[in-house]
């Protein structure tokens, strides 16, 4: 089947309000990365590590940065921009906005309670549950096999893909994207061990408040709060597999890469980055703007804004000539015991000499 026509090269340096040069009625059928990108594409260049990729691309339109001074090919386009980068994603949102499949109505599969209130302009997919007193607002899309528990809310425009859990009491904010196998609102880790070793549960009776422009990855949980809420705030990004812990708080416009974990009652502050594997214990927080780079782990909490690396976490430079310095250990042992060795050798003969 073929493709069908996006635009042309001129059409997207309107739109992007930046200079053409080479082939203006070049057609784009796609966007691709600049490493596999070919005839019929739409990629861009920022990044001199990949100049060769970009001196032999085949690619229809290339986005480039406003000082290159190169010349396209025969049929090819090129369309200036102060940051290339930028610039792609405004034309992935607007390709992204010509897709009108956007639906209302409830599939005659689902199950929905009578006392749950179901907005006439969202979308309920096949084979959901929605629970008695659950709230499914104006916009929002619930895909299919989704559950939303007793008393839970979606918020206007929300879309919450295929196989989300959201338990009871739950509160998803406006424009929330939440993707498939993610867990909101499941029973937090707590229990109380008794004297013979075993454990007794202690009942979670809170919720999670999930603020509005929050995204939340695949296969990600988090948990409801034992007593009141745990809550994500406004504009938050939680990639795929995060664990986020009961009673936890994380700060506005927070963002968080793959297999983050944070423990129990801990409080993030705004504009928080975490790399992947980044794991927080239980009861402490941090300032706004700290960074986290990948794999660290924090202990306790931390206090100052700034980068930070290691296990435990430490400012980045230092985190960086630590681990620098445990690279080199295994050299700097053998060099202690061999001075170790010339030392013996020289008090021995040293003693003889006596």
């Amino acid at each position: 089947m073929k493709a069908k026509k996006l635009f042309d090269a001129q059409f997207a340096a309107d739109f992007l309000k930046g200079e053409i040069t080479g082939d203006k009625n070049a057609e784009i059928f796609g966007v691709n990365r600049l490493e596999t990108a070919g005839k019929g594409d739409l990629t861009f260049y920022s990044d001199e590590k990949l100049k060769e990729f970009f001196e032999k691309s085949e690619a229809s339109c290339i986005i480039t940065r406003i000082d290159e001074n190169s010349e396209p090919k025969k049929g090819q386009a090129y369309v200036k921009a102060p940051n290339p980068y930028l610039a792609f994603v405004e034309i992935l949102r607007y390709i992204a906005s010509l897709d009108s499949s956007k639906r209302s109505g409830i599939h005659p599969t689902a199950v929905i309670s009578e006392k749950a209130k179901i907005a006439e302009s969202s979308y309920i997919g096949p084979y959901c549950v929605v629970e008695e007193g659950a709230v499914i607002e104006e916009g929002a899309s619930v895909e299919a096999l989704s559950y939303v528990g007793k008393n839970a809310i979606i918020g206007k425009n929300a879309i919450i893909h295929t196989g989300v859990s959201i338990y009871k009491d739950s509160r998803i904010g406006e424009n929330c994207e939440i993707h498939s196998g993610a867990v909101i609102g499941s029973d937090g880790f707590g229990y109380v061990e008794k004297e013979d070793g075993s454990f007794e549960k202690i009942p979670q009776l809170g919720n999670v408040i999930i603020e509005s422009e929050v995204e939340i990855g695949a296969n990600a949980t988090i948990d409801r709060a034992v007593a009141g809420s745990t809550i994500v705030k406004k504009g938050t990004k939680i990639d795929n597999l995060c664990q986020i812990a009961h009673n936890v708080i994380i700060g506005e416009n927070s963002a968080m890469a793959a297999q983050v974990g944070i423990a129990g009652s801990t409080s993030i502050g705004a504009r928080n980055r975490f790399g992947g594997q980044v794991g927080l214990a239980g009861h402490l927080k941090t300032a706004a703007d700290v960074v986290l780079l990948a794999q660290s782990g924090v202990p306790s909490s931390i206090e100052k804004p700034g980068a930070y690396f290691g296990t435990p976490a430490r400012e980045k430079r230092l985190g960086f000539r630590i681990e620098a310095a445990l690279s080199s250990l295994p050299d700097a042992i053998r060099e202690l015991r061999d001075l170790r060795k010339r030392v013996e050798f020289l008090e021995k003969k040293a003693k003889s000499s006596d």
